[in-house]
Protein backbone atom coordinates (compact mmCIF):
# COMPACT_ATOMS: atom_id res chain seq x y z
CA UNK A 1 0.00 0.00 0.00
CA UNK A 2 1.52 3.20 -0.87
CA UNK A 3 0.00 5.98 0.99
CA UNK A 4 0.75 5.19 4.71
CA UNK A 5 -2.45 5.10 7.20
CA UNK A 6 -3.37 5.84 10.53
CA UNK A 7 -4.51 1.94 11.53
CA UNK A 8 -6.00 0.80 15.14
CA UNK A 9 -5.17 -2.98 15.88
CA UNK A 10 -7.01 -4.47 18.54
CA UNK A 11 -5.75 -7.47 20.27
CA UNK A 12 -2.35 -6.27 20.06
CA UNK A 13 -0.77 -7.65 22.91
CA UNK A 14 -1.68 -11.28 21.61
CA UNK A 15 0.30 -13.02 19.07
CA UNK A 16 -1.07 -12.78 15.86
CA UNK A 17 -1.61 -9.10 16.74
CA UNK A 18 1.93 -8.48 18.08
CA UNK A 19 3.44 -9.67 15.40
CA UNK A 20 0.87 -7.67 12.94
CA UNK A 21 1.94 -4.42 14.64
CA UNK A 22 5.80 -4.95 13.87
CA UNK A 23 4.90 -5.79 9.83
CA UNK A 24 2.68 -2.83 9.92
CA UNK A 25 5.46 -0.46 11.47
CA UNK A 26 7.89 -1.72 9.04
CA UNK A 27 5.58 -0.71 5.94
CA UNK A 28 5.62 3.01 7.62
CA UNK A 29 2.33 2.98 8.97
CA UNK A 30 1.06 4.77 12.40
CA UNK A 31 -0.16 2.40 14.53
CA UNK A 32 -2.25 2.32 18.04
CA UNK A 33 -2.47 -1.17 19.21
CA UNK A 34 -5.25 -1.40 22.21
CA UNK A 35 -5.71 -4.63 24.36
CA UNK A 36 -6.51 -5.44 27.97
CA UNK A 37 -2.51 -6.69 28.26
CA UNK A 38 1.09 -5.76 26.84
CA UNK A 39 2.51 -8.03 24.33
CA UNK A 40 4.37 -10.85 26.70
CA UNK A 41 7.35 -11.75 25.72
CA UNK A 42 8.29 -8.32 23.96
CA UNK A 43 7.89 -4.39 23.96
CA UNK A 44 5.12 -3.41 21.76
CA UNK A 45 6.10 -1.45 18.42
CA UNK A 46 3.07 0.90 18.34
CA UNK A 47 3.31 4.28 18.29
CA UNK A 48 0.33 4.44 20.76
CA UNK A 49 -0.18 1.22 23.15
CA UNK A 50 -3.86 2.12 25.12
CA UNK A 51 -4.54 -0.95 27.78
CA UNK A 52 -8.49 -0.69 27.02
CA UNK A 53 -11.39 -3.13 28.07
CA UNK A 54 -13.46 -3.43 24.53
CA UNK A 55 -16.04 -4.64 25.63
CA UNK A 56 -17.01 -1.32 27.11
CA UNK A 57 -18.72 1.05 24.53
CA UNK A 58 -16.86 4.50 25.36
CA UNK A 59 -13.22 2.65 25.58
CA UNK A 60 -14.24 1.50 21.43
CA UNK A 61 -14.88 4.63 20.54
CA UNK A 62 -11.64 6.32 22.33
CA UNK A 63 -9.76 3.63 20.57
CA UNK A 64 -11.47 4.30 16.69
CA UNK A 65 -10.67 7.97 17.25
CA UNK A 66 -8.45 9.38 14.40
CA UNK A 67 -8.16 6.16 12.86
CA UNK A 68 -8.21 5.01 8.97
CA UNK A 69 -8.19 1.24 9.14
CA UNK A 70 -9.04 -1.42 11.95
CA UNK A 71 -7.56 -4.63 12.02
CA UNK A 72 -10.37 -5.99 14.72
CA UNK A 73 -8.19 -9.04 16.44
CA UNK A 74 -9.47 -8.49 19.50
CA UNK A 75 -11.53 -11.64 21.15
CA UNK A 76 -11.77 -13.63 24.35
CA UNK A 77 -10.54 -17.36 22.59
CA UNK A 78 -7.89 -20.05 23.28
CA UNK A 79 -7.07 -23.75 22.42
CA UNK A 80 -10.01 -26.04 22.55
CA UNK A 81 -10.13 -26.98 25.53
CA UNK A 82 -10.74 -23.19 26.97
CA UNK A 83 -13.13 -22.31 24.07
CA UNK A 84 -15.27 -25.72 25.38
CA UNK A 85 -15.27 -25.30 28.79
CA UNK A 86 -16.73 -21.27 28.77
CA UNK A 87 -19.19 -20.78 26.42
CA UNK A 88 -21.50 -17.98 27.63
CA UNK A 89 -18.51 -15.84 28.98
CA UNK A 90 -16.96 -16.64 25.62
CA UNK A 91 -19.98 -15.89 23.27
CA UNK A 92 -21.06 -12.50 25.85
CA UNK A 93 -17.78 -11.36 25.59
CA UNK A 94 -16.68 -11.34 22.25
CA UNK A 95 -20.34 -9.98 21.06
CA UNK A 96 -19.71 -6.90 23.56
CA UNK A 97 -16.20 -6.26 21.97
CA UNK A 98 -17.43 -7.19 17.84
CA UNK A 99 -21.03 -5.10 18.23
CA UNK A 100 -18.97 -1.78 19.95
CA UNK A 101 -16.25 -2.27 17.74
CA UNK A 102 -18.17 -1.71 14.71
CA UNK A 103 -20.32 0.98 15.62
CA UNK A 104 -17.31 3.28 16.97
CA UNK A 105 -15.62 2.65 13.79
CA UNK A 106 -18.10 3.58 11.90
CA UNK A 107 -19.14 6.59 14.08
CA UNK A 108 -15.36 7.80 14.29
CA UNK A 109 -15.45 7.41 10.14
CA UNK A 110 -12.79 4.45 9.78
CA UNK A 111 -12.72 3.85 6.10
CA UNK A 112 -11.99 0.49 6.27
CA UNK A 113 -12.58 -2.26 9.00
CA UNK A 114 -11.08 -6.18 8.86
CA UNK A 115 -12.75 -8.52 11.29
CA UNK A 116 -11.39 -11.50 12.29
CA UNK A 117 -13.18 -14.46 12.37
CA UNK A 118 -12.43 -18.21 12.39
CA UNK A 119 -12.65 -21.82 10.91
CA UNK A 120 -14.43 -22.67 13.81
CA UNK A 121 -17.65 -21.24 11.96
CA UNK A 122 -18.27 -23.96 9.68
CA UNK A 123 -21.12 -27.01 10.06
CA UNK A 124 -19.35 -29.45 12.59
CA UNK A 125 -21.54 -32.14 10.52
CA UNK A 126 -18.68 -31.27 7.12
CA UNK A 127 -15.84 -32.22 9.86
CA UNK A 128 -16.75 -35.88 11.38
CA UNK A 129 -13.89 -37.93 9.50
CA UNK A 130 -10.18 -36.93 9.73
CA UNK A 131 -9.90 -37.25 5.73
CA UNK A 132 -11.92 -34.37 5.68
CA UNK A 133 -12.78 -32.41 2.47
CA UNK A 134 -11.16 -29.11 2.89
CA UNK A 135 -13.87 -26.55 3.48
CA UNK A 136 -15.27 -23.74 1.14
CA UNK A 137 -16.14 -20.44 2.26
CA UNK A 138 -19.59 -21.64 1.80
CA UNK A 139 -19.65 -24.40 3.66
CA UNK A 140 -20.47 -22.47 6.88
CA UNK A 141 -24.10 -22.84 5.91
CA UNK A 142 -26.42 -24.45 6.73
CA UNK A 143 -25.45 -23.27 10.40
CA UNK A 144 -23.79 -25.67 12.45
CA UNK A 145 -20.18 -23.73 14.09
CA UNK A 146 -18.61 -24.86 17.28
CA UNK A 147 -20.89 -24.04 20.45
CA UNK A 148 -20.11 -20.54 21.81
CA UNK A 149 -16.96 -19.57 19.95
CA UNK A 150 -17.83 -20.67 16.11
CA UNK A 151 -21.79 -19.10 16.56
CA UNK A 152 -20.75 -15.37 17.86
CA UNK A 153 -17.84 -15.57 15.10
CA UNK A 154 -20.26 -16.75 12.23
CA UNK A 155 -22.98 -13.85 13.98
CA UNK A 156 -20.35 -11.24 13.79
CA UNK A 157 -19.67 -11.97 10.03
CA UNK A 158 -23.20 -11.28 9.57
CA UNK A 159 -22.92 -7.90 11.54
CA UNK A 160 -20.39 -7.01 8.84
CA UNK A 161 -22.40 -7.54 6.31
CA UNK A 162 -25.15 -5.67 7.76
CA UNK A 163 -23.15 -2.49 7.86
CA UNK A 164 -21.77 -2.73 4.36
CA UNK A 165 -25.78 -3.42 3.37
CA UNK A 166 -27.56 -0.71 5.50
CA UNK A 167 -24.37 1.93 6.04
CA UNK A 168 -21.94 1.19 3.19
CA UNK A 169 -19.16 0.64 5.75
CA UNK A 170 -15.97 -1.18 4.20
CA UNK A 171 -15.15 -4.55 6.10
CA UNK A 172 -13.66 -7.67 5.34
CA UNK A 173 -14.04 -10.75 7.38
CA UNK A 174 -11.29 -13.36 7.76
CA UNK A 175 -10.90 -16.59 8.78
CA UNK A 176 -7.98 -18.19 10.46
CA UNK A 177 -6.87 -21.87 9.82
CA UNK A 178 -4.30 -22.19 13.17
CA UNK A 179 -2.06 -19.84 13.43
CA UNK A 180 1.38 -20.89 14.83
CA UNK A 181 4.66 -19.48 15.69
CA UNK A 182 6.99 -17.94 18.30
CA UNK A 183 6.06 -15.14 20.27
CA UNK A 184 2.57 -17.09 21.05
CA UNK A 185 1.13 -18.51 23.95
CA UNK A 186 2.35 -22.15 25.00
CA UNK A 187 1.09 -23.16 28.44
CA UNK A 188 -1.73 -22.01 30.35
CA UNK A 189 -4.63 -23.35 28.96
CA UNK A 190 -5.01 -20.83 26.07
CA UNK A 191 -2.43 -22.42 23.89
CA UNK A 192 -3.34 -24.11 20.49
CA UNK A 193 -1.58 -27.66 19.57
CA UNK A 194 1.32 -26.68 17.86
CA UNK A 195 2.76 -24.64 21.30
CA UNK A 196 1.08 -27.18 23.64
CA UNK A 197 2.64 -29.88 22.03
CA UNK A 198 6.23 -28.29 21.57
CA UNK A 199 6.23 -27.44 25.07
CA UNK A 200 5.54 -31.27 26.29
CA UNK A 201 8.09 -32.31 23.96
CA UNK A 202 10.62 -29.42 25.36
CA UNK A 203 9.65 -30.44 28.64
CA UNK A 204 10.17 -34.04 28.11
CA UNK A 205 13.10 -36.27 28.51
CA UNK A 206 14.33 -38.28 25.72
CA UNK A 207 12.85 -41.91 25.88
CA UNK A 208 9.88 -40.55 28.48
CA UNK A 209 6.35 -40.10 27.05
CA UNK A 210 3.88 -37.28 25.95
CA UNK A 211 0.45 -36.89 26.86
CA UNK A 212 -1.90 -36.34 23.50
CA UNK A 213 -5.24 -35.17 23.61
CA UNK A 214 -7.72 -37.43 21.73
CA UNK A 215 -6.50 -40.88 19.80
CA UNK A 216 -4.28 -38.36 18.08
CA UNK A 217 -5.76 -39.19 14.37
CA UNK A 218 -8.14 -35.93 14.74
CA UNK A 219 -6.44 -34.29 11.25
CA UNK A 220 -5.63 -29.77 10.97
CA UNK A 221 -4.05 -27.86 8.97
CA UNK A 222 -1.51 -24.46 10.22
CA UNK A 223 -0.27 -21.86 8.68
CA UNK A 224 3.23 -19.54 10.23
CA UNK A 225 2.35 -16.45 11.87
CA UNK A 226 4.43 -14.56 8.84
CA UNK A 227 2.17 -15.98 6.40
CA UNK A 228 -0.79 -14.95 8.32
CA UNK A 229 -0.07 -10.94 8.45
CA UNK A 230 1.05 -11.68 4.37
CA UNK A 231 -2.48 -12.14 4.04
CA UNK A 232 -4.05 -9.84 6.66
CA UNK A 233 -2.58 -6.83 4.78
CA UNK A 234 -3.32 -8.46 1.37
CA UNK A 235 -7.05 -8.99 2.23
CA UNK A 236 -7.48 -5.59 4.01
CA UNK A 237 -6.30 -3.78 0.50
CA UNK A 238 -8.50 -5.57 -1.47
CA UNK A 239 -11.99 -5.05 -2.67
CA UNK A 240 -13.22 -8.55 -1.26
CA UNK A 241 -16.07 -8.25 1.29
CA UNK A 242 -17.43 -11.96 1.79
CA UNK A 243 -15.60 -14.41 4.31
CA UNK A 244 -11.90 -15.60 3.00
CA UNK A 245 -10.46 -18.28 4.12
CA UNK A 246 -6.97 -17.42 5.59
CA UNK A 247 -4.76 -21.21 5.93
CA UNK A 248 -3.00 -23.69 4.51
CA UNK A 249 -3.96 -26.74 2.87
CA UNK A 250 -1.50 -29.00 4.15
CA UNK A 251 -3.22 -31.29 6.54
CA UNK A 252 -1.48 -33.71 9.43
CA UNK A 253 -2.57 -35.62 11.99
CA UNK A 254 -2.35 -34.53 15.60
CA UNK A 255 0.16 -38.01 16.03
CA UNK A 256 1.90 -36.41 12.54
CA UNK A 257 2.67 -33.46 14.52
CA UNK A 258 3.82 -34.35 17.33
CA UNK A 259 6.09 -37.28 15.50
CA UNK A 260 7.37 -33.70 13.04
CA UNK A 261 8.24 -32.12 16.93
CA UNK A 262 9.80 -34.51 18.24
CA UNK A 263 12.02 -35.24 15.16
CA UNK A 264 13.01 -31.44 15.20
CA UNK A 265 13.93 -31.89 19.00
CA UNK A 266 15.71 -34.85 18.33
CA UNK A 267 13.57 -36.93 21.18
CA UNK A 268 12.07 -40.55 21.18
CA UNK A 269 9.13 -40.21 22.96
CA UNK A 270 5.75 -42.55 23.36
CA UNK A 271 2.71 -41.09 22.59
CA UNK A 272 -0.34 -41.83 25.36
CA UNK A 273 -3.76 -40.78 24.39
CA UNK A 274 -6.00 -39.35 27.09
CA UNK A 275 -9.36 -40.12 25.59
CA UNK A 276 -11.26 -37.89 28.07
CA UNK A 277 -9.80 -34.62 26.84
CA UNK A 278 -11.18 -32.94 24.14
CA UNK A 279 -10.19 -32.82 20.87
CA UNK A 280 -12.78 -30.68 18.66
CA UNK A 281 -13.61 -31.73 15.19
CA UNK A 282 -12.48 -34.64 13.43
CA UNK A 283 -11.11 -33.30 10.88
CA UNK A 284 -10.27 -29.43 9.72
CA UNK A 285 -8.58 -28.19 6.49
CA UNK A 286 -9.11 -25.19 4.19
CA UNK A 287 -9.58 -25.04 0.71
CA UNK A 288 -7.68 -22.20 -1.04
CA UNK A 289 -9.24 -21.62 -4.41
CA UNK A 290 -11.08 -18.49 -3.49
CA UNK A 291 -7.94 -17.15 -1.11
CA UNK A 292 -5.71 -17.67 -4.49
CA UNK A 293 -8.31 -15.96 -6.68
CA UNK A 294 -8.92 -13.12 -4.90
CA UNK A 295 -5.65 -12.35 -3.59
CA UNK A 296 -3.34 -14.11 -6.80
CA UNK A 297 -1.50 -15.57 -3.21
CA UNK A 298 -1.17 -18.23 -0.27
CA UNK A 299 0.67 -19.41 2.50
CA UNK A 300 3.72 -20.88 1.90
CA UNK A 301 5.84 -21.56 4.83
CA UNK A 302 6.22 -25.64 4.81
CA UNK A 303 4.99 -27.01 8.32
CA UNK A 304 8.04 -28.66 8.98
CA UNK A 305 10.12 -25.03 8.82
CA UNK A 306 7.42 -22.89 10.50
CA UNK A 307 7.67 -25.85 13.27
CA UNK A 308 11.36 -25.77 13.99
CA UNK A 309 11.58 -21.90 14.56
CA UNK A 310 8.26 -22.56 16.82
CA UNK A 311 9.58 -25.45 18.96
CA UNK A 312 13.24 -23.60 19.27
CA UNK A 313 11.57 -20.76 20.38
CA UNK A 314 9.12 -22.57 22.97
CA UNK A 315 12.08 -24.61 24.04
CA UNK A 316 14.20 -21.73 24.52
CA UNK A 317 11.33 -20.33 26.94
CA UNK A 318 10.82 -23.41 28.67
CA UNK A 319 14.46 -23.81 29.68
CA UNK A 320 14.49 -20.09 31.04
CA UNK A 321 10.97 -20.55 32.95
CA UNK A 322 13.13 -23.63 34.70
CA UNK A 323 16.02 -22.01 35.69
CA UNK A 324 14.12 -19.25 37.09
CA UNK A 325 12.07 -22.13 39.34
CA UNK A 326 15.20 -23.64 40.11
CA UNK A 327 16.89 -20.66 41.53
CA UNK A 328 13.66 -19.74 43.54
CA UNK A 329 13.95 -23.47 44.96
CA UNK A 330 17.72 -23.19 45.54
CA UNK A 331 17.72 -19.27 46.80
CA UNK A 332 20.66 -19.06 44.04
Amino acid sequence: MANKSRILLTGAGGFIGHHLVKRLKADGHWVRGVDVKYPEYETSAADDFQILDLRVWENCLTATQNIDQVYNLAADMGGIGYITSFLADISKNNILINAHMLEAAKQNDVKRYLFSSSACVYAQSKQKNADVTPLKEEDAYPADPEPGYGWEKLFAEELCRYYYHDYKFETRIVRFHNVYGPLGTYDGGKEKSPAAISRKVAKATDGGSIEIWGDGDQTRSYMYVDDCVEGLIRLMASDHRDALNLGTDEMVSINHLVDMICGIAGKTLTKQHDLTKPQGVRGRNSDNTLLRKVLGWEPSTPLEKGLAITYKWIEGEVKKKEVGELAEVTGD
